[in-house]
Parts: C-alpha cells; structure tokens; sequence
C-alpha cells in the first residue's frame, strides 16, 4: 500500500559563488552548473568573460552527494532528481528568484540578466526563464534542450524580447545533429526562434564560442 507524501517548507541555506563587484554591475550572468558538478569550480569556466562592470553568479544546486571517480570520492551537486520533482522545480524557482532579487535588487537601473545553463543546468535555466519572476535578456543552453514537460507556450513569451542560443559539440555524446534539428523544429513551431552554433569538442563549455558571445551586444549595450 503507498503512503501519501506530506511537505513541510523549510528554510535552508543555499550556496553560491561570484565573479565582479555587485555593487557596480551593468549586466549580470547567473551560471547554473550541471549534474555533479560544483559551483565555485564551475565559475572558473567563464572566467575569460569576466570584465569590468560584469558579474558572474554561480548557484549551487540545493542536493550535493558522494561521487567516486578514479577510486576517489567527492562531493559534486544536482538540481533535481525525478523523486519529488515537482517540489524540487519549485524550490530552484524560488531559490533563483531569491537570489536574483537580492543581487539586482538595489541596482539601479536594473542590469541585463544573462542566463547560461550547462548539461542539467540547461533544464533549470529554462524552467527558471520560464517559470521566475525575472525578465532574462539572454538564455543560452550549453550541451543540453529545453526540458520537454515544459509550456513551450509560456516560455516563448518569456523570450519575447531575449536571445536565445543552443551552443552544443560536434561530438557531445549526449546529443547527436537529429535531436538538435528536432529541437529546432520544436521550438520554431512554438514561436522560438533560437540561434544554434556547433563547436568542435564534446559536452564542455567552448572557449571560443564563449568569448564571441561576451563580446556581442544585448540589452541595447555593447558586453
């Protein structure tokens, strides 16, 4: 016999780590990690983006466990797993809004909100485009789609006024040329128009394609 689930909200404390000054941003970056991965080593990555006026934030996902590589353990973090989903979404949602609200909150005027998913971040990047209280100037999804449980409908309006960019390796195991093209055509009939670059390597943030793209415009500002 099942038992039913009962919830209790509670307050916790959630990490994260920063590139820049908060005080003087004109655009700010949320960098959301993937599956095991930690937070203050994943900032590193997008490091060569790093500018005067520009901060980089790096959240960490709320569940971290043990991971064994090369006969050693340590510590990485998710976002999610499929037990309890539902409450686990809406925790990062409000986790991220937190956040944002604390660190755009005393800025004025309110900097452009850069958005860069990776691998599982993907998901929660665009959950929290989506689903949030904050309006994002630009989504980019590395080595990773847009969830498919999601309201493809809300998201579009969401993206209305925002670039949106699928950056994924040649070789990315996870994600061969068919799934992209079906990805495209997916979102294309919901409204989405998505700009999609290919890079020689596999599932990893690219160098290259992160400095062209911190180097292109949004918000009416030259990055």
């Amino acid at each position: 016999m099942s038992l039913p689930a009962h919830h209790l909200t509670v307050p916790r404390t959630a990490r994260y780590f920063l590139l820049g000054e908060p005080d003087s941003a004109d655009e700010i970056w949320f960098l959301l990690h993937g599956y095991g991965q930690l937070a203050a080593s994943f900032v590193r990555w997008f490091e060569p983006a790093a500018r005067p006026g520009r901060l980089l934030v790096a959240p960490e996902g709320l569940s971290r466990a043990y991971f064994e590589e090369q006969g050693a353990r340590r510590v990485g973090a998710s976002w999610m797993t499929r037990e309890d989903r539902e409450a686990e979404m809406a925790d990062y949602v409000q986790y991220l809004d937190l956040l944002a609200d604390q660190l755009v909150g005393e800025l004025p005027p309110t900097p452009p909100i850069l958005v860069h998913g990776f691998s599982q971040g993907t998901a929660t990047a665009c959950r929290w485009v989506s689903l949030g209280r904050h309006q994002v100037h630009r989504l980019v999804l590395w080595g990773g789609l847009v969830p498919p449980d999601l309201d493809l409908e809300r998201l579009a309006t969401r993206l209305r006024e925002a670039q949106f960019h699928l950056i994924i390796g040649e070789q990315d195991p996870y994600l061969g040329s068919e799934q992209i093209a079906a990805e495209q055509a997916r979102l294309s009939g919901a409204g989405i128009e998505v700009s999609v670059h290919r890079f020689p390597g596999g599932h990893r943030i690219d160098l290259e394609t992160l400095k062209e793209l911190s180097r292109s415009s949004v918000g009416g500002a030259t990055t």
